[in-house]
């Protein structure tokens, strides 16, 4: 259980996270993830990262028990963990191929909205019920995943979206049967890493540098109306029926 670093053959780096049942990482597990993909990025021999997960799913956000017992530390540090994780997905100085399979939720969608690429299996699921958990988020990253009304659509609804879905939109390079995924994604970053690696973290870092979209000041500032959310009782309010409790 945890976050596990491994060099694959031909330049390629594996980030696999593994916090059971669901992947609802907690403020450790964020960090954890942070400073993996930064350690395979900082790796000279890695040319790029597979971003991949264990379990039911690819990623359901962060622990909300974690934050419903742990008070205003507890959301604090969910913050600040995620802003680190989904920043050092971005920043990493190779490109990152997410592969995701099953649900991709909250914090997933900051992860994969940060990724250079993403492959998903035919079941996997995106979405921010962020509204339904009391908390605000990472509509700065499904931004980079789909058009602006069905941005707003979907963060407002609280609803998924399919791979094919995505695919259709060209956010989702690839889609494949579920035991594929690992392979798919391995194929393109084994293209990518075929790259000169000097060239492949010169382009990295220019493709960042035209970017539209600063993704950590969007976040920032979307994690200013999570702290006014908890400040005002509405997220705790919300975040207590999670799970049937309160009703």
């Amino acid at each position: 259980m945890g976050v596990s670093l491994t060099a694959a053959e031909s330049g390629i780096s594996v980030v696999t996270v593994d916090f059971p049942p669901v992947n609802a990482l907690p403020v450790s597990g964020w960090f954890a993830l942070a400073e993996a993909v930064r350690a395979a990025g900082r790796d000279r021999r890695t040319r790029c990262v597979v971003l991949t997960a264990e379990g039911r799913g690819f990623n359901a956000g962060v622990d909300i028990k974690e934050i419903q017992e742990g008070g205003p530390t507890a959301l604090l540090g969910a913050n600040r963990g995620c802003a680190e994780a989904f920043g050092a997905v971005y920043e990493c100085e190779v490109p990152v191929v997410a592969a995701v399979h099953g649900h991709c939720l909250g914090g997933g969608i900051g992860l994969v909205g940060n990724a250079d690429a993403i492959v998903a299996s035919e079941e996997a699921t995106f979405g921010l019920p962020e509204l339904d958990r009391g908390a605000l988020g990472a509509a700065t990253h499904l931004a980079r995943l789909v058009p602006p009304h069905l941005l707003r659509a979907l963060y407002y609804t609280a609803r998924t979206v399919t791979a094919a879905q995505l695919h259709a939109h060209g956010s989702v390079w690839r889609v494949v049967a579920g035991e594929e995924l690992r392979g798919a994604a391995l194929e393109l970053a084994g293209e990518i890493a075929a790259k000169d690696g000097e060239l492949v973290r010169l382009a990295k870092a220019a493709l960042n540098g035209i970017d539209p979209v600063d993704v950590r000041r969007g976040y920032r500032f979307e994690q200013g109306f999570t702290f006014e959310a908890a400040l005002s009782g509405a997220a705790g309010r919300v975040r207590d029926t999670f799970g049937g409790k309160g009703r």
